[in-house]
């Protein structure tokens, strides 16, 4: 494994060897200067190396492995020469959007296949013959089985947010597609974190990979602005409702931890503000696509979520990110916030601690190896500052001095 450092770029995408059809492309989508997982990737992979890309959501990884994966296209054989899987139906809907925007000059054919959706609409696709197929490991599993997915031609494999596809147990679906792939081929490995599951699977699958650290030691996204509120549990909307009107959010994620929280929320904040939609796993598949499309297009500015839909939501313009509910698990945390202050813009956070969560507020500052401040709210009152999340506080802000 090669591990090469990676430098902020001072290149343009006219030096990184593309073609005229793609540098037009990008200008019309204003793309201007290469992000550093752009720089670093895009060159590699027109090379032919297999790449392991480590770098944090919001910094342009989809054009990093779409943009050579386009560029390295050649005349449609039988089945299609690039697989990409994505944790998520989500994730896969936007790739596809994106790497559309970005093959305009190529005239490439580009599927999604996933669970939730009339498997009909994928069989015509594939059947009319695609370049690149985007997909969950499961729909791309069925697919095979089916024999309506012929693997014979492809010729690049790609891996986006790895760490998350393992984390949901899609380790044995992705061995059994890569086993399917015939050799020699290339790999590209997309992935926040690079922990020890993450590199036996890159060590039995990928060929002398050169590996890509950006934000190596980093957590969470520099861009985004941090702040805690101890708030009692009976005026968690109202503060909400306050932020809301205080902040005129240009678009605003918030996140709760149950489905059934999120609808009961959205009930709740829809009477008084404009705009509010929820998406979580309980919605059929053709209301979570009209949801995500009005989010996108900025027809929606408020959403409440869940972790799990939250982690495939991938928009540029979320202004603020507000964890209604504090998540069980601190790296679900970072994954939440890691939705706003995107492609160098910044972007605030808020996190709702109730008085007896001072604990997993510390959990979340380890983590980060950083301490979130309090958020001054003026004359609104959440909760009384001598309450237990503020003991805690105090304690952990005397072990952290020692850190």
């Amino acid at each position: 494994m090669i591990q090469r450092a990676v430098e902020e770029p001072e290149l343009g995408f006219s030096d990184l060897g593309l073609g005229p059809e793609m540098l037009d492309a990008l200008r019309r989508v204003r793309y201007v200067t290469p992000s550093p997982i752009q720089a670093a990737v895009i060159p590699e992979a027109l090379e032919g190396n297999d790449v392991i890309g480590q770098a944090k959501t919001g910094t342009g990884k989809t054009a990093a492995f779409g943009i050579p994966l386009i560029e390295m296209l050649e005349e449609r054989g039988k089945g299609p020469q690039a697989l990409i899987l994505a944790p998520t139906r989500e994730l896969a809907q936007q790739i596809v959007s994106e790497m559309q925007k970005l093959a305009a000059n190529h005239h490439a054919a580009i599927c999604a296949v996933y669970g939730g959706q009339p498997i009909e609409k994928q069989l015509r696709a594939l059947q009319r013959g695609v370049d690149i197929v985007v997909g969950t490991p499961g729909r791309i599993i069925d697919h095979i089985r089916r024999g309506s997915l012929y693997l014979g031609d492809v010729v690049h494999v790609v891996l986006d947010e790895a760490d998350r596809m393992l984390d949901i147990g899609f380790r044995p679906d992705i061995e059994k597609i890569l086993r399917r792939v015939p050799d020699p081929h290339q790999t590209l490995l997309l992935s926040a974190t690079l922990d020890a599951e993450i590199r036996r699977l890159a060590d039995k699958y990928m060929y002398k990979p050169v590996e890509l650290l950006l934000s190596k030691d980093e957590v969470s996204a520099e861009t985004v602005n941090q702040f805690y509120v101890t708030v009692d549990q009976e005026k968690k909307t109202e503060l909400l409702l306050h932020l809301l009107r205080r902040e005129k959010p240009e678009q605003c994620l918030v996140f709760t931890r149950t489905k059934r929280g999120a609808d009961k929320l959205a009930d709740r904040i829809k009477r008084v503000v404009k705009g509010v939609a929820v998406i979580h796993g309980d919605l059929p598949q053709s209301a979570r696509e009209k949801v995500m499309k009005a989010f996108r297009s900025g027809d929606i500015p408020v959403l409440v979520a869940t972790d799990v839909v939250g982690r495939g939501i991938d928009v540029d313009g979320i202004s603020h990110v507000i964890n209604y509910d504090i998540p069980d698990d601190p790296e679900n945390y970072v994954h939440r916030i890691g939705r706003t202050g995107r492609m160098g813009r910044n972007g605030v956070a808020y996190l709702f601690v109730t008085p007896d969560q001072g604990e997993p507020l510390t959990n979340i500052e380890m983590l980060m190896n950083r301490t979130i401040p309090p958020l001054p709210l003026g004359e609104f009152e959440a909760h009384d500052a001598s309450g237990k999340a503020q003991q805690k506080r105090g304690a952990f802000k005397e072990l952290f001095s020692y850190l």
